[in-house]
């Protein structure tokens, strides 16, 4: 993909508009500031610790970007005051392969933008593209996994059109406990 893409979530009454654009190396600090979150760190496989796991991070977003198969966005919430936008969440479309009917989906919302439905919104807008702009009509469905013991991740599902498939069995070390399967399909 050549162009940059940049997704749109609009305002709603409680929290302003949201952008979606590519992670660049100028997200690294506030990258770094978000990942100081235990809850984050708890659910996500990710270790950023400081700025050259930031950029190794950034770096691999943009790896996927570049051969087509992981479409990383970092999530921002509009500042008006300041004219740019502070990092609220990321949401990643991954898996995705030529001719493939089912590709991945991902997400994490910063402590300090929690509750302010950051996920759905931004799961939302990904989806949307997906099965619009991305996955021509060989993408039939999305899938989205989270560990059984993370209800709020469950709560993003239902909220995003994301029904519950399956329980799946722990398989440690990468997943150590059960894990929930979320399906949305194209015609739903």
């Amino acid at each position: 993909m050549d162009d940059i893409v940049i997704l749109q979530a609009g305002a709603t009454l409680s929290a302003p508009a949201l952008a979606l654009r590519p992670w660049c190396v100028e997200d690294i600090a506030a990258l770094v500031d978000v990942f100081r979150d235990p809850a984050l760190r708890r659910w996500t496989s990710s270790a950023v610790e400081n700025e050259g796991d930031a950029m190794r991070w950034v770096r691999d977003q943009e790896r996927g970007w570049a051969t087509g198969n992981r479409f990383g966005f970092a999530v921002l919430e509009a500042q008006p005051e300041s004219g740019r936008g502070q990092l609220v969440g990321h949401v990643v479309l991954k898996e995705v392969a030529s001719g493939k009917p089912s590709a991945e989906v991902g997400y994490w919302t910063a402590a300090h933008a929690r509750g302010r439905r950051v996920a759905p919104r931004a799961l939302e807008t990904v989806t949307r593209w997906a099965f619009d702009v991305l996955g021509g009509d060989a993408l039939e469905r999305l899938e989205l996994l989270h560990q059984v013991d993370n209800p709020a991740s469950c709560r993003v599902a239902h909220k995003s059109g994301y029904g519950l498939d399956t329980v799946l069995p722990a398989a440690p070390p990468s997943f150590p406990r059960e894990g929930h399967l979320h399906i949305r399909r194209r015609d739903a």
